[in-house]
Formats: C-alpha cells, structure tokens, sequence
C-alpha cells in the first residue's frame, strides 16, 4: 500500500510539467570531433570507432584544458557569482559561459563541496542545501549545469540538450559537465580549500560520479539516486519517458548502452577506491529504478570499494518534498562534514 501511494504520488509530481517535447532522433554526428579521417558510412559505426577512442583514454576526454579567466561577482541581493568560460565550445554561446552561486562558510575552514544538481534543476534548486553545508563549515559552489539557467538559449524552456534523442550530443553535453566541474574544483582550490568533496543529484549524481573518477582534487563524494548505467535510466525512468519516444524505433537498447559508455557510472568505479564514497537512493523511485540503484551499490561492495549507503523512505520527485528534503539533506551534509574533516 505504502508503494502504490508513493508511486502515485510520483506520477502526480512529474505531471505538473507540462512543456516535454518529444525530440526526433538524431545519431548527432555533427557533434563528433573532426580529425581528418574517413568516418565509416553508417553512423552508428562511427560513433562506435568515436566511443572506442574515447573510452581508451578517458583522461584525456574529461580533462580540460587550464583557464585563470574566473570572475566573481556580486549579484543585487548580495549573492557571490563565479563565472568562467566552459572547456568545450557548444554552438550556443549562452552555455559556452559557466556560472556558479558561491556560498562561503560564516567561520573559514579548508573544505568545500561542489554542487552538481538535477536534471532540469530550477536557479534556486539545492540553495537551500547549499546554505545548510555552510551552516555546517562546508563552503558550497553551486555550479548550474550545461543548458540550464542563464545558459539556457531562448529556444529552450527544459534543459533538453543535455539529456536526448541526440546521441552524440547527450554525450559531449555530459562530458561538458565535467569539464566545468573540474574548472569549478580549480577555482576553490585557487581559494585555498584543500579538501575538496563533491555532491550531485539524479543527473548530477552520474556527472559528480564522473568528475571524482577523473578529478584528485576530489576527497569524498556524496550521489544522490543512483544508476550505474545512463541508457537504462533514460530507456526506463519515468522523467525520461519522452526521451524514450524519441529513442524507440531507431536504437535498441544494448547499443545505446554501447554509445553511452563514456558517461556511464559503471565504467570508472575503479577509479574510485581511494575516496569516500555515499551512495543515496529512493525505496519508491520510478525516475531511477530501484533495482538500477541496487544493482551500482551491488557493484561497489563486489569490488569491495569504500562506501556507505543510504536508503530514502519516499521516491524520486518527493525526495524533494517535505519532510524528504529535510532528511535527504542531514544525510548528505553529515557524511561530507565527517568525511571532509576526517581526511
């Protein structure tokens, strides 16, 4: 009974938008780099041999090149902007410009978290989280994500572009994400935080987790709602149904996980094994299935990485509600104050 209410309740909160547009499919091969060769006649193939070069040197796709180009600034109601221009050029200059919210803690100390939030994820999401990590000594930089917020072109009213029916760009979209999220590290560690954490929800869950996989500066990460594969979340959550619509007819499943790789949780978890880790899910989440957060927290234990888990009592939409929020919140700021002061 207790699941069908959440269920239901879930279903009502991702109703409320009502502006999903069902993209058409694109293999989105105008997004792959130009580097002189032939590409193989049928797309898929090519993003096959693109995939392929990717994942053999995973450094060099998430690393992005150094900038001291920050600028900081302070809004009209005394809020501290930081910008800085992206590491990946997309054809829209509104998101090749990267915009952080900076709130510092009252008394200084050495640490500092990254904030990495949702998928869609409103100016004012995970502010009220930010100011509870700096209640809690943490310095938190809110980092807006590619097409969100300002960066968001005027055709856009939902942040689209970063997760599609566009293969090739879903992926270098995402992989934009990091770029900026280890500019963003640079910048706190300019400031003279030396022990850096980072904490991302649903969407930013995947890209946090990609970040700390590439990023040293990172000492703990904290995910929230969890997937150790992006194809199957977007193929089966109920955020993305739209997506799938798109989708459907044109690929199949094993091979978008296929192109999907790059940015896909399973594929780095080695990389893993020196930081803390706090693996979030939500018992009633249609949006992250729970057998797909199950299944990464399987994987961590079989390859006996550090961790800790967390289970919500609610779903994915309402983890967001009260009292969810308020609970989903200690867990978080706990384990990085704990883990940012203890190592």
């Amino acid at each position: 009974m207790l699941e069908a209410m959440f269920h239901a309740w879930e279903r009502h909160l991702a109703a409320i938008a009502k502006d999903r547009v069902v993209r058409p499919f694109e293999w989105g091969l105008d997004w792959l780099p130009r580097n002189g060769h032939d590409a193989p006649s049928a797309p898929a193939d090519a993003l096959r041999a693109w995939v392929a070069e990717v994942m053999a040197d995973t450094d060099a796709f998430f690393t992005p090149s150094p900038t001291t180009d920050y600028r900081m600034e302070t809004s009209g109601e005394g809020e501290r902007i930081v910008t800085f221009p992206s590491a990946l050029a997309t054809p829209h200059p509104e998101n090749n410009l990267v915009s952080c919210r900076y709130f510092p803690a009252a008394k200084r100390t050495p640490a500092a978290v990254l904030v990495l939030p949702q998928w869609n994820s409103d100016p004012g999401g995970h502010v009220g989280l930010c100011r509870l990590l700096s209640w809690n000594g943490l310095s938190a930089l809110r980092l807006s994500l590619p097409y969100h917020d300002r960066r968001m072109p005027p055709e856009l009213t939902r942040a689209d572009y970063i997760v599609s029916a566009n293969v090739a760009r879903t992926v270098q979209v995402c992989r934009q994400a990091v770029l900026d999220a280890r500019r963003a590290i640079a910048w706190l560690a300019s400031q003279g935080y030396d022990r850096i954490g980072i904490l991302g929800t649903s969407l930013g869950s995947c890209l946090a987790l990609l970040t700390t996989a590439h990023e040293p500066l990172i000492r703990a990460q904290a995910l929230n709602h969890i997937s150790p594969d992006f194809a199957d979340v977007v193929w089966r959550g109920l955020s993305t149904r739209h997506v799938r619509e798109g989708l459907d007819g044109h690929i199949d499943l094993d091979l978008l996980r296929s192109l999907w790789q790059p940015i896909s949780p399973r594929w780095y978890l080695e990389r893993l094994r020196d930081r803390p880790t706090l693996l979030v899910y939500a018992r009633y989440d249609l949006t992250f299935p729970v057998d797909l957060s199950e299944d990464l927290v399987r994987a961590f234990g079989e390859l006996d990485i550090p961790h800790e888990v967390a289970v919500l009592r609610c779903g994915h939409y309402s983890s967001g509600q009260t009292p969810f929020k308020f609970v989903d919140g200690w867990i978080l700021t706990r384990f990085l104050k704990r883990a940012l002061r203890d190592t």
